[in-house]
Parts: C-alpha cells; sequence; structure tokens
C-alpha cells in the first residue's frame, strides 16, 4: 500500500465514523481522551487524523493543532469535531516539526490506516521532547468487532473498514518499547456486540460496566498512553530541596602524633 492509498483509506474510516457504530466508537473515545488528557501540561500539542474527534479538547497547553491527509478533502481541511479549522496537512511518516518540539502527540487509529506504521512511530518519537507523551487509539482484534471482521472478509461483509490492520495491544506494546516509549496506561471500551444500529446498540449499553469489570481485554477498541523515556537522563530537583550535610571533622596529623606520644609517657 502507497502512500496515498493509506491516506485514502483513513479517509474511509473518517466516513464509517459518521455510521452508528463509529458514533458509539467516537463517544467513547472523546469521554477517555478528556479525562486523559486534561492533566497532560505542556506548550506543544498536535492530533494526527480522524478530525471528527477532538482529542485536544479538554487540554489546557496553549499551542495545540489538528491535523490531517494532504488527500482529505477541502471540506475536512477546513473544519474538525466541533467546527474548529484543521491547522496543518501533512504526511503521517514525515512530520513537518523540529525534533523534540512536541510535548504530546495524539494518534487516533493512524497507525492502523498507515502503509509504515513504523515510520510513524519513529517520527512521533523523533518530534517528542524527552518525557514528551503519545496517545493511541486503536481497534481491537481479539474482541468480538474484531472476530465479526474476520468473517466478514471470508463473506465480503466488512464490520469495520476494509483497508485497515489491527494491531493487539501487546504488539503495539512491543513497538513503543523499541522506541523507548514507555506504555504507562492502557483503557478499553465499547463492548457492545457488533450491531450495525443505533437502536441495538443503545439496548446492549448496560454490557459497559460489567465488560469493564470481568473481561477488560475483549473492549472493541482500546487507547494506550505511553512516555518518551532517554536513557541517561536524570530528573534533578531543585538544589534548595538538599539539606547542606555535615563537614567531617579533620584532626589534624601533628595533633594525632602528639596525642601518641603523651600516652606513651
Amino acid at each position: 500500500m502507497d502512500g496515498v492509498a493509506s491516506e485514502k483509506s483513513i479517509i474511509a474510516l473518517d466516513h464509517w465514523l459518521q455510521s452508528p457504530a463509529g458514533a458509539y466508537v467516537r463517544a467513547w473515545e472523546q469521554a477517555c481522551l478528556d479525562e486523559l488528557t486534561a492533566d497532560i501540561f505542556g506548550f506543544n500539542a498536535i492530533q494526527i487524523g480522524v478530525p471528527q474527534i477532538d482529542a485536544l479538547a479538554a487540554n489546557r497547553m496553549p499551542n495545540k493543532w489538528q491535523a490531517a491527509t494532504r488527500t482529505s478533502t477541502a471540506d475536512e481541511l477546513a473544519y474538525a469535531a466541533g467546527g474548529k479549522q484543521i491547522a496543518v496537512a501533512l504526511d503521517f511518516a514525515d512530520l513537518p516539526f523540529a525534533s523534540q518540539s512536541l510535548d504530546l502527540v495524539v494518534l487516533p487509529h493512524v497507525l492502523e490506516f498507515a502503509a509504515e506504521p513504523h515510520q510513524v512511530l519513529r517520527e512521533v518519537e523523533r518530534v517528542l521532547i524527552p518525557e514528551g507523551q503519545v496517545i493511541i487509539c486503536g481497534f481491537n482484534p481479539a474482541s468480538m468487532w474484531g472476530i465479526r471482521q474476520g468473517m466478514g472478509r471470508l463473506t465480503s461483509s466488512d464490520y469495520l473498514p476494509t483497508a485497515g490492520e489491527f494491531i493487539s495491544l501487546p504488539r503495539l506494546k512491543d513497538w513503543l518499547k523499541l522506541l523507548n516509549l514507555a506504555p504507562s496506561r492502557n483503557y478499553f471500551g465499547c463492548y457492545a456486540p457488533p450491531f450495525r444500529t443505533t437502536q441495538w446498540l443503545n439496548r446492549f449499553a448496560f454490557v459497559e460496566g460489567p465488560g469493564r469489570r470481568w473481561w477488560p481485554y475483549l473492549g472493541a477498541v482500546y487507547i494506550v498512553h505511553a512516555i518518551k523515556r532517554v536513557k541517561g537522563m536524570n530528573i534533578i530537583g531543585p538544589a534548595w530541596n538538599k539539606k547542606p550535610g555535615k563537614a567531617p571533622v579533620v584532626v589534624p596529623a601533628t595533633n594525632r602524633n602528639e596525642r601518641h606520644q603523651s600516652s606513651e609517657q
């Protein structure tokens, strides 16, 4: 899959997110992202892809951007979630930001539809400052939705967008660790069966609570949070927190010799 094809597949995801199942996913992810990003501080943050979700709505950084693909339609480039303008159109595998310049990057379903997901992650690691943070949303292949998607491909009746290559959470965590992006927290959600109508999805809203409690890893979507670690870097506290130690008492050598001679007499 080339870069243009992958960008078009992400646009196909944008259309799927307007379906009843897509609205169900957007609602859960928006609530989870609001809670997760509210207490992440810094100066510069960017959301890449899926403009239907405002992943930075609750974040209080002074500089926040939403980015879309270069092949997005005019309408998609003009407006993001809540009517906010998209600031940047870019190639996900070649981010137009200086190294170590961003405090937070949010990737909602970008890796699953990218031609080179490893390269996207390498770019994210490059632009993040030390201790910078990345948040990734993805479809869970180990869920009922993932199983339904696998069966649908055999019968040409897909439930999720066909071009996506869904990544399991353990596999994604391995990728992150190789880039010194240490996974910190993860969340699962959307436990309703893969229905196509709002009516049936709403009827199974009661499974959200039991799902989180009894089978948490079977949610249809997941969100993982990771922090960029830099080897050999130590966080040094302010100097005034350190109490001055007492200097050792040194006895001059001449005094020691005098005491030794007097004891012999």
